[in-house]
């Protein structure tokens, strides 16, 4: 069994038991959290498709952490023109667990 929903601008696919990295959400560790934006499920056969979402469909999961992510390194310049920028971004991120696919 297994599902796509959309959390943080991004759709994923899960499966329970599956542990992923995603948007960082305000929500403490160990908790569980709701994702009610479920866009597909599917168990083997029957597949539930949304338009856009599941009506009903919900994916439980547990907080394991809050962390940030590899720092990416953005350099800019031109040539010949003396130009040069350095910047640097850490994207926040939250790492859960999928507890369970409900339809």
């Amino acid at each position: 069994m297994y599902a796509v929903i959309k959390t943080g601008g991004k759709q994923y696919r899960v499966a329970p038991g599956e542990k992923l990295k995603i948007e960082q959400i305000p929500a403490d560790i160990g908790s569980e959290i709701v994702l009610d934006q479920v866009l597909m499920v599917t168990d083997g056969e029957q597949v539930a498709i949304g338009a856009p979402l599941v009506a009903g469909a919900q994916v439980k999961a547990t907080v394991l952490g809050q962390g940030r992510g590899a720092k990416i390194h953005i350099f800019k310049m031109r040539r010949r023109k003396h130009y040069r920028k350095s910047q640097g971004h850490r994207q926040n991120y939250t790492e859960i667990r999928i507890d369970n696919i409900a339809a």
